[in-house]
């Protein structure tokens, strides 16, 4: 019985070492993107290091995707075919879902 019972204690420990791991290796990749700062939006400099594809200091729709290219039109407020670092901090924040609980 007691051989019986370590396994056990012994496969729900592994469990919970597994599971911590992936938690924090979920968390890690955030903190990397947002420099430390979960759930915040990416930084103009982080957009720029990242979608910028001919490094004129601009982002134009077809170097952005996803919310960026959803809302271009709506963050490009002087209509030029790009967003520039103003136009990005004056713009509106996209809404999140709410997460449905079951």
């Amino acid at each position: 019985m007691i051989p019986t019972f370590k396994l056990f204690a012994l496969g729900a420990l592994t469990c919970l070492v597994l599971g911590c791991s992936s938690q924090r290796n979920q968390t890690g990749n955030d903190s990397q993107r947002t420099d430390g700062q979960p759930g915040k939006p990416p930084s103009f400099a982080q957009l720029l290091e990242e979608m910028d594809s001919d490094h004129d200091g601009k982002l134009s729709q077809a170097e952005v995707s996803g919310p960026l290219q959803r809302d271009f039109v709506k963050i490009d407020s002087n209509a030029d075919g790009f967003i520039s670092q103003a136009e990005l901090d004056s713009a509106p924040r996209p809404q999140r879902e709410q997460s449905r609980r079951l």
